[in-house]
């Protein structure tokens, strides 16, 4: 954990107002309006002006169409981002995604696809869970038969966040049935305007869009199949390492969490900004300000320490400590500031533009987003603490993974 305050040189605050300026001129008003009303987490034209910068991703090399930037930039770029609201889900989808293509793609689909992913040009969404799976993915069922070079792919995928702005979906199919679990999966690049993918959307409760996939006998040549055949539960595992935070450092001191995990934890950074300037604004009866009253200045100081205590947590502990911190401060919120904080945004009454409102409704599904909490402690016992599988030794039962 690092508790210091970090220090910009003359460079990197003209780093930082580098990318404000970008900010000012791409991120306009029209962009964080329309992410608001369609929760979609994606605007085309500036996730291309990102990618005109090498921003989408900038620590590649200038010549693989990133920015050569070091980890610092990094970071300063994505806490810019974050902070300005910008739209990031597809960004961040596409991003887990390369991993896989970069190591298990063959040389002319890397040749095609990476270049137009740095550019901007073309997204990946993330096809993993299954309506009657949730968390299990290597119980995928979604079917993949392969007759003379050619896939036939056949099933569907749920909380496929992006897929209506994607070209392809990074997905999981099971391509020998007979195989022991994890052992009978492979992976594949699916162009998503391929006959028989049809695309539905769904809506969460804290206002996102997510969608549903389905693959009617969808026909897929060998070539976008990733890495070997039956083994695309390998193929798999560095992208959820990289999402679940497994493996990761504390990115040179700066205390990093993992993607959800910051996400999680910028909301609630949100939710005590908003709340605290409706505590030193507002009137009660008597004429004085919520502020004013110790018990409410107890309450909004445990919300700050718990933002610090989620900042500086590191991964994979973090994701699960800054859904669990923002689940229940969002609820004390409400209590702390009463029935007025209901109102969404929009409505007559609603305080700070809903946005205590929204952050309370978007708190309840971090409990499952990118694997649900549960499964996380798991990952925490196996990966970190070095726990056994639970099951692997018990009567006739097997462990959940080989």
């Amino acid at each position: 954990m690092d508790f210091g305050v970090l220090e910009l040189d003359e460079e990197l605050t003209a780093f930082v107002k580098e990318v404000d300026a970008f900010l000012d001129e791409h991120l306009t008003q029209d962009v964080l309006d329309e992410e608001w009303e369609t929760g979609a987490g994606h605007n085309r034209a500036f996730h291309r002006a990102l990618g005109a910068k090498g921003w989408i991703f900038p620590a590649w090399p200038v010549e693989e169409g990133g920015a050569g930037l070091d980890p610092l930039r990094v970071h300063l770029l994505d806490r810019e981002l974050r902070r300005r609201e910008a739209p990031s889900i597809t960004k961040g989808t596409t991003g887990l995604s390369v991993a896989g293509i970069r190591a298990y793609a063959n040389d002319a689909l890397k040749a095609d696809v990476l270049p137009r992913i740095a550019r901007g040009e073309v997204c990946v969404c993330l096809g993993y869970t299954e309506p009657d799976t949730g968390s299990d993915l290597a119980g995928a069922r979604t079917r993949a038969v392969l007759d003379g070079d050619t896939w036939t792919i056949s099933g569907s995928k749920m909380f496929t966040t992006g897929a209506q702005n994607c070209q392809y979906s990074f997905l999981l199919a099971r391509s020998d049935p007979d195989a022991p679990k994890h052992r009978g999966l492979t992976m594949f690049l699916v162009p998503l305007d391929s006959p028989g993918v049809e695309i539905r959307p769904v809506h969460t409760l804290g206002g996102e869009r997510t969608n549903v996939v389905y693959y009617g006998d969808v026909r897929v040549p060998d070539h976008y199949r990733l890495g070997p055949r039956g083994q695309g539960w390998t193929v798999l595992s560095e992208p959820l390492r990289a999402e679940h935070g497994i493996g990761r450092d504390d990115a040179h001191g700066l205390a990093e969490i993992n993607p959800s995990g910051q996400t999680y934890l910028h909301t609630l950074e949100r939710l005590l900004e908003h709340t605290l300037r409706w505590a030193s604004t507002a009137r009660r009866p008597d004429g004085g300000r919520p502020i004013d009253d110790p018990i409410v200045r107890a309450r909004l100081g445990q919300v700050a320490l718990d933002v610090e205590a989620s900042r500086n947590t590191p991964p994979p502990m973090g994701r699960v400590l800054a859904s669990e911190l923002l689940i229940r401060d969002s609820a004390d919120i409400i209590d702390l500031v009463g029935q007025e904080a209901l109102v969404a945004r929009g409505a007559d009454g609603a305080l700070e533009d809903g946005v205590i409102e929204w952050a309370h409704r978007f708190a309840q599904g971090t409990a499952i987003y990118a694997g649900t909490t549960e499964v996380h402690r798991n990952l925490i016992a196996e990966r970190v603490l070095g726990l056994p599988k639970y099951a692997r030794n018990r009567p006739g039962k097997q462990g959940t993974s080989p």
